[in-house]
């Protein structure tokens, strides 16, 4: 039986560069770009993810994006196989190999997660990348028959006993949770809302510094 494999790169291993884009005086859409799956080495988690497995996956993620016009991602990590629509913050728009790595490049949406993830991203908050789909392990980490269900973006601490918090769990916790919430609702066609959001989020992030 196939496991469910979820590998997370932090934002600086990943490479990550924030692009923004738009033509005239469109609004401005974000996008990370960099390694979303790395190749030939034995990761974090003890596994090793040989070259033609990765290329294989994300051949089949650019199938699915020529297909469906992107391949929606989450803030945050699920523990199955699903894409939760509540939760989607971005859409994977193109993949490609670059040596043994799968590279890739998303773009932010406006949900109310695409929107927490912007203007995290936008404040400093180094968010990292996280792929997400099943395949099987031998008992020397050799991944086979691997499957990319998308790449999510995720947040953890460098230290590696600590816990990552939850970005979306941590939010309806928060002092100021249910304010960030009910903006990001709103926050699409509000501008007000909108720069009030990017300054509730802000003491958010400072809450959790303490």
């Amino acid at each position: 039986m196939a496991l469910i494999l979820q590998e997370h790169i932090r934002f600086d291993d990943a490479n990550i560069r924030l692009l923004s884009e738009g033509v005239g005086d469109e609004p401005k859409k974000l996008f990370m770009e960099g390694i979303f799956i790395q190749g030939g080495l034995k990761n974090h988690n003890g596994r090793i993810y040989p070259v033609d497995q990765i290329r294989r996956a994300v051949d089949t993620i650019n199938q699915s994006i020529d297909k469906d016009a992107g391949v929606p991602g989450e803030l945050d990590h699920p523990q199955e196989l699903q894409i939760h629509l509540d939760r989607v913050s971005h859409t994977i728009v193109k993949m490609w190999m670059d040596g043994p790595n799968g590279m890739g490049k998303l773009k932010l949406l406006p949900t109310p997660c695409g929107q927490i993830a912007s203007t995290l991203l936008q404040s400093g908050v180094k968010l990292g990348v996280s792929s997400r789909g099943s395949g099987n392990v031998d008992n020397l980490g050799n991944v086979s028959d691997f499957e990319m269900l998308t790449v999510d973006i995720v947040a953890k601490p460098s230290a590696p006993s600590a816990y990552p918090v939850p970005v979306y769990e941590a939010l309806q916790h928060s002092r100021f949770g249910n304010n960030i919430m009910d903006l990001a609702e709103s926050v699409r066609h509000d501008d007000l809302a909108q720069k009030y959001l990017k300054q509730t989020l802000l003491r958010w992030v400072d809450e959790l510094k303490i």
